[in-house]
C-alpha cells in the first residue's frame, strides 16, 4: 500500500505523481512481450510498431518516475519498503530487460541492447537488496494475508528477464564474454526458479488458509503463471545456446527437464486463474475498471505465447504450434482493451483537472 504523508507538500501540476503506481513499468513489460510474440508469429509490421511505441512509453515512464522521486521522495522511497507496493518496482527491471531484448531481436541493435541490459543489472542489484533487506529488518510487519500477493513474483520475473536478455546477448557476441554471459543467464534462471519456489509456497498457503475476498484477487495474481512462462522462455534460450557453451551441453537433460516443468506449471495455472476471475467478476460482481495493475495480467498472456513458441522450437516438438498463436491473439486483444482503458482513464483525469 502506498504510504501517505500529510506533511509532504504537493508540487502543483506534479501532485498527481504522488499516487502513481510503482508497478507502472508493467506497461513496458506487456507491450514488449506482445511485440516479441508478434515478431515470432511473423507479424513484423505490428511488432515494429509496438517496439517504437514501447521505446516512447519507456522514456515517458522513466521521466515520470524521476519526477515522482524528486517531488515526492517520501512516497517514492516509502512505497519501495512496504510489503504490497515494494515488489512493484521490479517492473522497472523486467521492463528494461524486455526492451533490451526487443532491441536485440527486432533491430539487431547490440549497442542499445548492452546499455539496457547493464541498466537492468544495476536496477536488479539495487532493488533486490534494498527491498528484501528493508522488509526483513523493519519492525512493524503485516500478517501474511495482508502482506503478500502475486506481485511478489515480479521479483522472479525481473530475475528471469535478466536471464533472457543475457542469453540473447550471449547468442549474438563472441568471446571473450559469450561463456560468461551464458553463465549469468544460467545463474539468473536458477535463482529465479528458487525465488518462485519460496514465494509461491507462501502465496499458495495464503490462498488456502486465509479468508479470500474479491478485492484480494488483484490482477498481479496472473504473475503466478507469468513467472513460470518467462522461466520457460529463459530455459528454452539456454537450450538453444548449449552448442556454444560446453557446460550448458553437459546440463542439457536438466535444462530440458526443468524447462518443461516450468511450462507445465504455468499451463496448470491458466484454468485456475480463469475460474478465479469468473468468481471475482461474475459471481462476486467486482467492478471492472482500468487499473495499472492490469498490465500485470496482460504480460503473462503474451509471455505464454512467446515461451510456448520458443519451447516448441528448442525441444523440437513440432506439435505445439497452434497454442502460441492462439494465446498471441488473446494477449493482443487483452493489450488493446487495457491500452484503450488507460487512454480513457488519462483523458478523464485530464478533463477532471481542467474542470
Amino acid at each position: 500500500m502506498p504510504i501517505h504523508s500529510d506533511d509532504e507538500p504537493r508540487q502543483g501540476k506534479f501532485s498527481g505523481l504522488a499516487d502513481m503506481s510503482p508497478a507502472y513499468f508493467g506497461l513496458v513489460m506487456a507491450t514488449g512481450i506482445v511485440s516479441l510474440a508478434a515478431f515470432m508469429m511473423e507479424f513484423r509490421t505490428l511488432a515494429q510498431a509496438l517496439f517504437y511505441l514501447n521505446v516512447g512509453q519507456y522514456a515517458v515512464l522513466t521521466v515520470l518516475y524521476a519526477l515522482r522521486a524528486w517531488f515526492h521522495p517520501r512516497r517514492f522511497f516509502g512505497d519501495m519498503v512496504t510489503h504490497l507496493a515494494g515488489p512493484g518496482y521490479f517492473t522497472t527491471v523486467a521492463g528494461t530487460g524486455i526492451l533490451a531484448s526487443q532491441f536485440m531481436v527486432l533491430r539487431e541493435n547490440l549497442a542499445a541492447g548492452k546499455i539496457l541490459w547493464l541498466a537492468a543489472v544495476v536496477l536488479w542489484v539495487c532493488l533486490t537488496y534494498t527491498i528484501f533487506t528493508a522488509l526483513t529488518v523493519r519492525r512493524d510487519k503485516p500478517t501474511l494475508d495482508k502482506g503478500i500477493n502475486g506481485g511478489w513474483l515480479l521479483a522472479v520475473v525481473a530475475t528471469q528477464a535478466l536471464s533472457v536478455s543475457s542469453a540473447l546477448l550471449a547468442a549474438r557476441i563472441g568471446q571473450p564474454y559469450r561463456l560468461e554471459l551464458n553463465l549469468v543467464a544460467l545463474s539468473m534462471w536458477l535463482w529465479g526458479g528458487m525465488l518462485y519456489i519460496w514465494m509461491m509456497s507462501l502465496i499458495f498457503y495464503r490462498y488456502a488458509f486465509f479468508r479470500f475476498s474479491p478485492g484480494d484477487l488483484a490482477p498481479p495474481y496472473w504473475i503466478n503463471m507469468g513467472a513460470m512462462a518467462i522461466s520457460t522462455l529463459a530455459g528454452s534460450l539456454l537450450i538453444l545456446n548449449a552448442p556454444h557453451a560446453p557446460y550448458l551441453t553437459s546440463l542439457l537433460p536438466f535444462l530440458k527437464g526443468f524447462t518443461v516443468f516450468y511450462w507445465a506449471t504455468g499451463t496448470w495455472w491458466i484454468p485456475m486463474l480463469l475460474v478465479l476471475g469468473v468468481w471475482r467478476y461474475g459471481y462476486q460482481r467486482f467492478p471492472f475498471r482500468y487499473d495499472p495493475l492490469y498490465w500485470g495480467a496482460v504480460f503473462p498472456l503474451g509471455m505464454y505465447a512467446a515461451c510456448t513458441w520458443q519451447l516448441d522450437h528448442a525441444m523440437e516438438f513440432g506439435f505445439l504450434t497452434p497454442l502460441p498463436r492462439t494465446f498471441f491473439y488473446i494477449a493482443l486483444a487483452a493489450w488493446s482493451i487495457t491500452f484503450l482503458g488507460m487512454l480513457h482513464a488519462l483523458a478523464r483525469n485530464l478533463t477532471g483537472r481542467k474542470a
